[in-house]
């Protein structure tokens, strides 16, 4: 499908059976060098945290311009649309969406125009539980909101609410507003800024390039780039970058509570969360594991693709062979095209495919991240029964997961959540598995080799650190909800053009 401009747009896939990512944010501010490449291919490293929109800021000192669209990264970007994004500064966005519709309105990153003529362009990963609040605050102010209801959009709004407030200062004021997980890059048209929120929820990495600086979701980015892992964004921190250097300032007490999702799934294997190595912590996941549920079998397979560390950790450790059981198509991706009835049935063979030597006549453990609605889980097993396996053991890397997270990542709802009505047994026998064992939360807290008072576990225990408000003050389409039928503004036309001055 395509939009009146020829830009291409995508439906969601409505059968998308797992967890839904978190977004992926980038920044840079390097001088002389070619800013939206590196942008591009920090975004392309992230990928995997967001698939729906993807989009660039980039700034040249007097003018920012903004090309966004919805679709891969790959899809949105090639040589003749960055090409015009000349300046010595960016940031980029990989967009997942949990507030606010997946429309080409919402991709990131924003753009708004102050009275005075600064354009602010900001890029978010994360999700605010005080939405609702903020829209108060949006209209107290008189701000319009156009065509946009996600909550990075107030946050733009927020900054550029003030006529002749410096950015820094509208910084200084809004950020202690924001309650929820965030990890911010913003531009003016001379500095670059990233923040993240006093629980640290999701990582924010800084580094260090040859002529200047980075900013990343992850040090995955960093590396794909060239940059110096330098540290992380501390919970409750700003920092600012320009030609005077990084300045560092706090404006919030710093609460660590980092999300135990990324160390299971949302994270590259390749990164480092907290110093701890991501692939080699779900590698000790699969050994514990195998510790508290061994099963006697002739072989161990790992869903790809992160489901294979602890498949190879829970073969290590029990002595039973690893083995490649599927072959998976890398070229699917998502998939925008709806199959037939007749062909839904297929469901995941469209992505994985069994080695049916490697299977036939196996007493086999399969190894998978999590099980959130039990779909993908009930369509392998029968997928490797017809492949000829005598047995089928699911070991799952993660506790069940039983509540929703309104900190960026999108569960079902709990009424979905098959582990949210359903014991380990029960679950058992509606996947039809010979048996099933789930990491117990203790075990997996301890191969992150972080305290568990310094971990956010709410999707395994309903805990949830930041206090949420009431239910109908929640959601991802609360603005949509709230809001009056908008008026587009000017500074939203100007990015539907792809500038702004």
């Amino acid at each position: 499908m395509t939009r009146g401009d020829g830009q291409l747009t995508t439906e969601l896939d409505p059968d998308q059976p797992g967890p839904r990512d978190a977004c992926g944010v980038v920044g840079v501010w390097a001088p002389g060098e070619e800013v939206s490449k590196l942008t591009y291919f920090g975004l392309y490293a992230l990928q995997h945290r967001g698939q729906e929109a993807a989009g660039i800021a980039v700034s040249d000192g007097s003018r920012t311009v903004v090309y966004k669209d919805l679709g891969l990264v790959a899809q949105v970007f090639d040589e003749s649309t960055l090409a015009p994004l000349q300046g010595h500064m960016a940031i980029g966005h990989a967009r997942y969406s949990t507030t606010g519709a997946s429309t080409w309105d919402n991709a990131q990153p924003t753009i708004r125009s102050t009275t005075t003529g600064t354009a602010i362009a900001l890029a978010h990963n994360g999700n605010l539980v005080n939405t609702a609040d903020l829209l108060e605050e949006v209209d107290r102010l008189g701000v319009e909101m156009g065509e946009n209801t996600s909550d990075t959009h107030l946050i733009t709004a927020l900054l550029t609410a003030r006529p002749d407030e410096s950015v820094t200062a509208a910084a200084e004021r809004v950020l202690p507003q924001l309650r929820g997980a965030f990890c911010l890059v913003f531009t003016d048209e001379n500095t670059l800024y990233a923040a993240r929120d006093p629980q640290g929820v999701h990582p924010l990495v800084l580094g260090r390039l040859a002529s200047g600086w980075a900013v990343a979701s992850e040090t995955a980015a960093l590396d794909t780039i060239g940059a110096q892992f330098v540290r992380e964004v501390e919970p409750g921190e700003m920092v600012a970058i320009d030609e005077y250097g990084l300045r560092s300032t706090r404006f919030a007490n710093p609460e660590p509570k980092n999300c135990l999702f990324e160390y299971v799934y949302l994270a590259r294997p390749d990164s480092n969360l907290a110093g701890r190595n991501v692939y080699a912590t779900r590698v000790e996941v699969g050994r514990v594991l195998a510790d508290e549920h061994p099963v006697e079998a002739d072989l161990v397979i790992g869903v790809p693709e992160s489901g294979i560390p602890a498949a190879i950790g829970y073969a290590e450790a029990s002595g039973t062979p690893y083995g490649q059981g599927f072959t998976k198509n890398s070229y699917v991706g998502r998939t925008f095209i709806q199959p037939s009835q007749s062909l839904r049935q297929l469901g995941i063979r469209l992505k994985l495919n069994p080695l049916v030597d490697q299977i036939r006549g196996k007493r086999l453990v399969i190894v998978d991240d999590t099980i959130v609605r039990g779909n993908t889980q009930r369509a392998l097993v029968r997928m490797l029964r017809e492949a000829g396996a005598v047995e089928v053991h699911i070991r799952i890397s993660a506790p069940p997961v039983k509540w929703p997270c309104f900190y960026g990542i999108d569960f079902a709802t709990r009424a979905e959540l098959i582990a949210g009505s359903l014991d380990v047994d029960g679950i058992r026998a509606q996947i039809g598995a010979d048996s099933l064992g789930y990491v117990s939360q203790q075990g997996l807290v301890r191969a992150t080799e972080q305290p568990a008072s310094r971990l956010c576990m709410a999707c395994f225990d309903g805990r949830y650190p930041i206090e949420l408000p009431a239910a109908d003050l929640i959601g991802k389409h609360l603005l949509e909800s709230q809001s009056p039928t908008p008026q587009p503004t000017e500074a939203s036309t100007q990015v539907r053009e792809g500038t702004t001055a």
